[in-house]
């Protein structure tokens, strides 16, 4: 009878298993992994599975497990929550289901499953939005006690879920993706030093990392929120990974080298639940555990503390092993920066006229230190957070100095270009830092903003710095977290708005509304404080706003660099003879990086000048442009003149020296007296060999 339910339920759970969002559209809830809530003590619990169905308001589940005590009776206690709330809490008589074949407990492997009807009083209290909201944080528990005495042989706990959820690989590979997408042509169009798109790259990359960094701290987090910042752990290079390959790899380094604590396992640990906080905030032992039969040989009362430990086990990432993942995929973005250094290096030698190949050369080491300085700012925030962090699990002595000398690396690959170019402003002024050597060598940190406002890249970094500080040592208190990182948005913020350190106003406007968002969603975490004891609904509603909020926040900082990408000169130009208004804005955009065009540009000479040159000579009408008497023979042979010349030495108002008049081969009266173009080719080629004296007014 077991073996043949046993087959009925391996079908029906391999097809709910195979069609997760049907389920979710069908009204279904089903188990997405299990637990034991208390040590066991005479029944060891190998599988234990529950599924709900709204269309018949049935409850099914079933169980696999073995007994090593004889003559032990029991009932079954199931306790279904969601949100905090009891849905359903009933007492089951086992001697009174399967034919009695679980009474007493067997003492060899059995398998059971059942389904039970359920009353309209205990299905009416399952909401409709349960089977449609993602990341539902309900749970099933069974609770096996005996009869006679009372005491409790056995507990297991399963998480719920219908299939939805907020973290998406698609997600992921899309703004991977668009991450790289930029990177390339960041790459491209930083040959200029001033090109808006790397900083904007930057951008990109710093927002991500906010969004994966809040969800590292000591908060009752909603599952939901902690899924979707789980989209972006890549960006801190954490990247998911099962028990071979690089999560392997360290392992036995660790094992080799001292180290005590669980090793990354490919199961889940978001089924290991501490539900006194959240009904999914995990569980037990920071490696995970990936059947319930290794979860006996384990004290149950171990918890993953909140923060780090709980985000990095639920890609499959041991806290022990948090720091060198991140050390590994730092190694690996330095052997891709080589390889790129070093067929960028190699095409130079390649080129076959000597002149450019001259001039590549003396221009490509600044353009390889100007990379490797975004490169080192870029992964600044994951390497100190993680290095701090792996300082407080005094685990392995190989891990601790690697972390040692990633934190000293780092610090020296920022340290010292911001030592440089403090240093040569206090020895000469502002104005130094924009020419060719440093601008191009370390551009990245100042070329966005005024002369006079260079300095403003110092307190981002230690913004940074602090954050990682805030995350990593202050262990329990999320409170204080929230608030000392609160306290360094706003003070972050009110330097914007106050300095205005950007040349221009849109660069302004974007920066602060960066920072603004970040505001925002930090006093939002307020409400994750778990001493706070909000209830499990609202704090459900607000993870999923914050999630809104990022969205959208990423959506625009990804149209900011579409305008910035270069795009739009493929409709520049609508003519050939003349440029709307729209496009001039544009060229103001792309050259100061506003993602709306300031009605001022730069005065500094770093923008586009408020009255620029024209790009091509434009025919002056001499009506207007100049003092014309027609009865003068003077006047017409100057008014010929000026209309040969270009528009950038024409002097309206005043007479020019002898040397720049010339002598036309016709009269005034002739009809050809307009049409002298090789005189005056001859003539400007004359006169430019001479040494142009001011003009008097």
């Amino acid at each position: 009878m077991f073996s043949s339910l046993a087959r009925l339920r391996a079908i029906a759970f391999t097809i709910s298993s195979l069609a997760v969002f049907s389920n979710a559209l069908e009204g279904s809830l089903f188990t997405s992994s299990v637990t034991y809530c208390s040590p066991p003590e005479t029944l060891l619990v190998q599988q234990f599975e529950v599924q709900y169905l709204a269309s018949n308001q049935s409850l099914s589940f079933n169980i696999s497990a073995e007994s090593v005590q004889a003559n032990v009776n029991v009932s079954a206690s199931i306790l279904v929550n969601a949100f905090g709330i009891d849905i359903l809490n009933i007492t089951l008589d086992l001697c009174g289901i399967l034919g009695g074949a679980l009474c007493p407990l067997p003492e060899y492997n059995f398998t059971g499953a059942d389904s039970l009807s359920l009353p309209n009083q205990f299905s009416a209290k399952i909401p409709t939005i349960a089977f449609q909201v993602p990341d539902l944080e309900a749970y099933a528990q069974l609770t096996l006690i005996e009869v006679d005495t009372g005491d409790v042989k056995a507990c297991v706990q399963a998480t719920l879920s219908n299939g939805l959820s907020t973290l998406q690989p698609a997600v992921q590979w899309t703004m991977g993706s668009i991450t790289i997408f930029t990177f390339l042509v960041a790459l491209w169009q930083s040959l200029s030093p001033t090109s808006i798109l790397p900083f904007r790259l930057l951008d990109l990359i710093f927002l991500f990392q906010s969004i994966a960094t809040s969800a590292l701290l000591d908060l009752n987090y909603p599952v939901t929120y902690r899924s979707f910042s789980l989209n972006f752990a890549w960006a801190l290079s954490l990247f998911t990974s099962g028990d071979g390959g690089m999560q392997g790899a360290i392992n036995n380094m660790r094992a080799l080298t001292g180290g005590g604590l669980a090793n990354s396992t490919s199961g889940s640990a978001v089924g290991f639940v501490n539900r006194k906080l959240s009904p999914y905030s995990t569980a037990v032992s920071s490696g995970g555990i990936t059947s319930l039969s290794s979860l006996a040989r384990r004290s149950a009362g171990q918890l993953l503390q909140q923060r780090i430990p709980i985000y990095v086990s639920s890609i499959n990432i041991s806290s022990a092993n948090a720091f060198m993942t991140v050390f590994l995929c730092t190694l690996i973005l330095i052997a891709i920066a080589l390889f790129v250094f070093g067929a960028g290096w190699a095409s130079i030698f390649a080129i076959g006229r000597q002149d450019q190949r001259l001039l590549l050369k003396q221009s490509y080491p600044s353009w390889v230190r100007a990379w490797t300085l975004r490169l080192s700012v870029i992964m600044f925030t994951p390497l100190v957070v993680f290095a701090f962090f792996q300082w407080t699990l005094k685990d392995s002595w190989l891990s601790i100095l690697f972390s040692v000398i990633s934190f000293l690396a780092i610090m020296s690959a920022i340290g010292y270009p911001c030592f440089i170019v403090i240093r040569s402003v206090r020895r000469a002024e502002s104005s130094v830092l924009h020419t060719e050597p440093l601008l191009h060598s370390y551009g990245p940190l100042y070329a966005r903003y005024l002369p006079a406002r260079y300095h403003f890249f110092l307190p981002v970094i230690v913004v940074a710095f602090l954050k990682a500080i805030f995350i990593s040592f202050i262990q329990t208190g999320g409170m204080a977290q929230v608030i000392l990182i609160l306290l360094l948005e706003i003070a972050l913020v009110a330097c914007l708005l106050v300095l205005r350190p950007h040349k221009t106003r849109g660069a302004d406007v974007f920066s602060s509304f960066l920072g603004i968002i970040r505001i925002v969603c930090t006093g939002l975490m307020i409400a994750f404080i778990e001493s706070l004891e909000v209830k499990a609904i609202p704090r459900y509603a607000i993870g999923l706003v914050l999630a809104v909020i990022y969205s959208v926040t990423i959506l625009v900082v990804i149209v900011n660099l579409i305008l910035h990408s270069g795009v739009q000169r493929l409709w520049k130009r609508r003519g050939t003879s003349q440029r709307s208004s729209y496009q001039d804005s544009s060229d103001t955009m792309l050259e100061t990086g506003d993602m709306f065009p300031s009605d001022k540009s730069s005065s500094d000479g770093f923008g586009r000048p408020t009255n620029p040159t024209p790009e091509r000579n434009v025919p002056l009408d001499p009506e207007v442009n100049q003092p014309y008497n027609p009865t003068s023979p003077t006047a017409s042979i100057d008014y010929a003149s000026t209309r040969q010349r270009d528009s950038e030495s024409t002097n309206f108002g005043s007479i020019l020296p002898r040397r720049w008049s010339f002598t036309p081969l016709h009269t005034p009266s002739d009809s050809s007296a307009l049409d002298h173009s090789s005189p005056f080719e001859s003539t400007l080629t004359r006169t430019s060999e001479e040494q142009v004296e001011p003009v008097s007014h």
